[in-house]
This record gives structure tokens, sequence and C-alpha cells, in this order.
């Protein structure tokens, strides 16, 4: 795949001397959608602010689409679109005007048939004439991605971009954010919304402590990490899990009537077989099976503890 953006050992420094990036290495390809997972603070806004040119770099080095953000700086802003966390609207202004103005910005002459065309897209043509006052929050979320679309970018920042968004609408939001993927536009967003990263995204990046600890494959990362817990609720109560079947780690209840088995969902024997056929063997009897998998929370947790 062709790659669009490339940071090579980056380091932020800030002048009272607190590292927000520390040695950071990232690519990024054309086309695919990467979610940045990680607390408050991990350094997630400051790697985009690099990146978009809007924050200087203290050391190593950031190319998007084979220009340097710091030697070629009006090259990469033009093909790079941002949706900040704060909503940073014109409340007087319509709509339509707002998203002319971010065109213009950049030099491009308008078109009003693209500009239709995304707000139609963003559900917004409707509103196109509304003063932006008169929007929820919902709407206002949409007339930033309008307006950081505007200038035909070919990559997409979104940093938050369902803060604040009912549940409703945050699925809308992922709706276009695919549909800009299949118009081939690169997303990188940022998010505390797991099941977002979960549902939307190529690939997975975890920052913690202005360090990148993980970018891998979503489904990749998912199979190799994850675990299932096989629940096995008794016909009757026992006090201690037997000799024979302590080799499979079980964890007894504190009422005796049931016991987790946890197990790996890529290997090839996953030991259940056995472990019921022992069960059978020295009278211990069974009356259901429940089955629960690790999911990407759970595994963001786990790597940002550990």
């Amino acid at each position: 795949m062709l790659q669009i953006i490339s940071v090579k050992n980056l380091t932020k420094k800030y002048d009272d001397e607190f590292l927000a990036i520390k040695n950071l290495n990232l690519d990024i390809n054309q086309g695919e959608i990467i979610a940045l997972l990680g607390p408050n603070g991990a350094g997630k806004t400051t790697l985009i602010s690099t990146i978009c040119g809007l924050s200087s770099i203290t050391s190593g080095s950031i190319n998007v689409n084979g220009f340097d953000v710091i030697k070629d700086y009006r090259k990469t802003r033009e093909i790079i679109g941002l949706v900040p966390q704060e909503l940073a609207l014109e409340p007087f202004e319509k709509v339509i005007n707002s998203v002319k103005f971010s065109r213009r910005l950049f030099g491009k002459k308008d078109d009003n048939n693209y500009l239709d065309q995304l707000l139609d897209k963003l559900q917004l043509h409707d509103k196109k004439n509304n003063i932006i006052k008169s929007l929820s929050g919902g709407m206002k979320r949409r007339v930033m991605i309008a307006k950081a679309l505007s200038h035909n970018p070919k990559i997409l920042f979104l940093d938050e971009p369902t803060a604040g968004v009912d549940v409703e609408l945050r699925k809308d939001m992922w709706n276009i954010i695919k549909e800009l993927k299949e118009d081939g536009v690169t997303i990188i967003l940022t998010t505390h919304y797991i099941e977002e990263a979960e549902m939307i995204a190529d690939r997975i990046g975890i920052i913690n402590h202005g360090e990148l600890l993980l970018i891998e494959e979503k489904k990749k990362l998912i199979k190799r990490m994850s675990v299932k817990t096989l629940k096995v609720l008794l016909k009757k109560p026992i006090k201690e899990v037997p000799n024979s079947l302590k080799k499979y780690n079980l964890k007894l209840n504190v009422d005796g009537n049931s016991f987790l088995y946890n197990y790996k969902t890529g290997s090839e024997k996953t030991g259940i077989t056995s472990l019921l056929s022992e069960m059978n063997n020295i009278g211990i009897n069974l009356y259901d099976i429940q089955t629960e998998e690790t999911s990407l929370e759970d595994i963001f947790v786990k790597i940002i503890k550990d």
C-alpha cells in the first residue's frame, strides 16, 4: 500500500521540559482508517497537531505525501483536513458561508456542486442556509467535518469526532467515516469510545505517556490477544477443584456451583473437549455452558496497565 504519512523518531518537548511525545515512529497508508486510543494526556492531540503543522517539532521528522511538514508546510497543509475536539464556529454565520470560507482559506475557488454534494453526504443540505447557532450539537459537529473537507483533502484528522454526540448520531458519524474511506480519504481519529474504534478502524494505535505502545491491524490484534472464557454451571456444587482438573487453572466461584475456564481463541486445541471428558469421568455433571470473549476494550485496558 502507498504510504501517505511517515513519522520518524518524533519528540515534542514543551518549554517546561515536559515530554509530550517520546521518540515516536508511525507510518500510515493511503486510504486506511487508524484509531488512536489512549487515556487523557497520553499525547494523541499533540501528535495530530505536529503532523498538521500546528505545533513545532523538537526533534525527528514528519512527511506527508512525500513533503516535509516544516519545509513544505503549505503543500502538506493543503491535503490535510482537521476536525478539532472543540467546536470552533461563528454562531451567527450561515452553514454554507462558513464552509465556503474554509475552502477559500486554502486558495480554492468556489465549487458549489462539490459543496452541495458534501453537505448532502453529511445530511446538512437542508440546513445550509441556517445560522450555526440554531443547530444541534451533532449538526455542529457535522459542520466542522464539512469545513475540514471543503478543500478536497486527501487526509482527514478527527479528534474525538463523536464527543458529546448521542448514540444515534454517533452511528451516523461512523457511516459518514466509512463513506469517506470509500472515496479514498485517509482517516486518523482519536476516540475514548473503544467500540467506535472496533467498529470502523482498520488499524489500532495505542498511545500512553507520549509513547506508541502498539500499532496493529484490528483483526490481528483481537485474534492475538483475545481470550475466551468458558463458564461451566454444575448440577451439584463442589467445595474445591479436583486434583485431576487443576491443570486447567479453573476458577471456582464462591458458591461452588460454577467455574471459569480461559482459553486462547486462536489455538488449535482449546482443551475444552478433554476438560469436559475428565469432568464426566470423575462424576462432575454440568447443566449449562456460557462463553464470553475478550473485547477490544479489555485488550486496551490490559495494554495500558501492563
